[in-house]
C-alpha cells in the first residue's frame, strides 16, 4: 500500500470507533486535548520558531508571516476554542423530523458524521487544532495535509492532540497528520475515495481550483475572499472611515479582509479623501480608477487585473460608481462570493444590495472582518464555503455532519 493508502485506511478503520462515542466521552477528550495544547505549549513553539526562521529566509512577506505565527496568547485561543466546541451541542444523532406513514411505518431523518474528513490547508497552524476539533465533536476522522511552511507547528501540535486523546482513552487516530508534503500526497487524497468522504481545501487560488477540478473525492470549497465595500452616497461619514480602516488593516493575510473598495461618484472630495488618509496612515497602498486618481494625488493606476485581486497585502483597490445599480454589478463580477459589504443609511439602498449580492455573507454597516465561525457563533470554523452545495459560510458543527433516514415498522411489506 502507498503512504496515503496506509493513512486512508488507519482513519476509515478508526471511524467506525470515533463516529459512535457519546457526548460526554467527546467533551472529556476535547478538554484533555485543551490541556494538552498548553502544557505543551514550549514544544509547540519551538516548532513554530524553526517554521518562522525557513519562512522568512524564503522571503515570505509580512502578512503570510502573521498567518503562521503562533505565541502563548494564540495557543490560549487555540485551547480556549476547543474548550467552546466541547460546550456547543453535539448535533450528532439529533431528528430533524420524525413521520408516521399512513400504512404505520415511522420514518426519521436524523445527522450522523460523514466519516473521514481530509482537509489540505496552508500557513495556519491554528486550523490544525480547529479543523481536529469540529470534526471530532461530530464523530469525523480528520486527515490533515498542511503546507511545509507549517510542518514543524503542526507536527507538535498533532502530538500534544495525540496526548490528550490517549488521556482520554480515545483512538488517537482521530487525528492523522500528512508528514509526506510532496505534491504527489494531494493527488492521491484527490483520488482515495474508498477511503476519504469529503476533502476540504482551504488556502490560494491556485490550490482550491486544483483541488476542485480533480478531484474525484467530493468536494466542500472554501474560496478565496476578493471581499469589496461599497460606500453609498448615502453613508454616514464616520462610520464609512472606521468600518473600511477595520475590514482592511485589522489582519491583512485573511480572506475575509476587505481587499476592494468601491465608491459613489458623489463622495469623491468628502468621505474618500478621509478614507484614504486613514488608509495610507496604516500603509496602504491605494490602486483607484481615473476618478480616485484626481480625488486622492497619491493613487497608483488600477489595472483590470486589480478589481479581482485577493492582495493578502497592504494594497487595496477603489472603483468609482455612478449608482448603486453599477456597484452591484461592479461586485457581482468580481467578488469571490465570500463576504460583500455597504455602507449606507438609505433603507432601500441597503435591502437592494442584500438582495441582489450574489455571496456568502452581505454586511451593512459592518466590517467584513466578522464572517468567522467564532464571531457567528459556532465556535472554531474550518472554513468559509463559498459554494452552494452543501453548505455555505462559515463552517461549523453542522456543515461536518450529514443525514440518514432511520425507519420503523411492524411487519409491513410493500404490494
Amino acid at each position: 500500500m502507498s503512504y496515503m493508502q496506509v493513512i486512508g485506511k488507519k482513519a476509515k478503520e478508526a471511524s467506525g470507533l470515533i463516529s459512535v462515542l457519546g457526548q460526554e466521552v467527546k467533551n472529556k477528550a476535547l478538554e484533555e486535548v485543551a490541556q494538552a495544547l498548553i502544557e505543551d505549549t514550549k514544544g509547540i513553539l519551538d516548532g513554530n520558531k524553526r517554521d518562522l526562521e525557513n519562512a522568512k529566509a524564503s522571503g515570505m512577506k509580512a502578512s503570510l508571516l502573521d498567518r503562521m505565527l503562533l505565541n502563548e496568547e494564540r495557543i490560549g485561543a487555540m485551547a480556549e476554542g476547543l474548550r467552546d466546541i466541547a460546550k456547543l451541542k453535539d448535533p450528532i444523532g439529533e431528528f430533524e423530523r420524525v413521520e408516521v406513514r399512513p400504512n404505520g411505518l415511522r420514518i426519521g431523518k436524523k445527522k450522523v458524521a460523514l466519516g473521514v474528513v481530509g482537509m489540505i490547508y496552508e500557513s495556519r497552524p491554528n486550523v490544525t487544532s480547529d479543523a481536529f476539533g469540529l470534526c471530532f465533536k461530530t464523530g469525523n476522522v480528520a486527515i490533515l495535509r498542511g503546507s511545509k511552511d507549517i510542518i514543524y507547528s503542526n507536527q507538535a501540535i498533532v502530538a500534544a492532540i495525540k496526548k490528550g486523546l490517549e488521556r482520554a482513552s480515545v483512538s488517537t487516530d482521530a487525528v492523522l497528520l500528512v508528514e509526506d508534503l510532496s505534491y504527489d500526497t494531494i493527488d492521491e487524497m484527490m483520488s482515495l475515495r474508498e477511503y476519504i468522504d469529503v476533502l476540504i481545501p482551504r488556502g490560494g487560488a491556485g490550490l482550491i481550483k486544483r483541488v476542485t477540478e480533480n478531484s474525484s473525492v467530493p468536494v466542500i470549497e472554501t474560496g478565496t475572499g476578493n471581499c469589496h465595500l461599497y460606500i453609498d452616497e448615502y453613508a454616514d461619514e464616520e462610520k464609512a472611515v472606521a468600518i473600511v480602516v477595520n475590514a482592511k488593516t485589522q489582519r491583512l493575510g485573511v480572506c475575509n479582509a476587505c481587499e476592494s473598495l468601491v465608491v459613489h461618484k458623489t463622495l469623491l472630495e468628502t468621505i474618500l479623501p478621509k478614507v484614504c488618509q486613514k488608509l495610507e496612515e496604516k500603509g496602504v497602498e491605494i490602486r483607484g480608477d481615473e476618478s480616485v486618481k484626481k480625488a486622492w494625488e497619491n493613487t497608483v493606476s488600477a489595472t483590470e487585473k486589480d478589481w479581482g485581486e485577493e492582495y493578502l497585502d497592504s494594497v487595496i483597490s477603489i472603483k468609482t460608481v455612478d449608482s448603486i445599480e453599477d456597484a452591484i454589478y461592479h461586485i457581482n463580477r468580481y467578488n469571490t462570493g465570500h463576504s460583500e459589504g455597504i455602507i449606507t443609511e438609505h433603507y432601500n439602498n441597503a435591502d437592494l444590495f442584500q438582495e441582489r449580492i450574489d455571496a456568502a455573507a452581505v454586511y451593512v454597516n459592518a466590517s467584513t472582518r466578522f464572517t468567522d465561525g467564532f464571531e457567528f457563533g459556532y465556535g472554531a470554523e474550518i472554513g468559509i464555503s463559498t459554494q452552494k452545495l452543501h453548505v455555505r459560510g462559515p463552517m461549523g458543527l453542522d456543515a461536518l455532519t450529514t443525514t440518514k433516514y432511520v425507519i420503523f415498522g411492524n411487519g409491513q411489506i410493500r404490494d
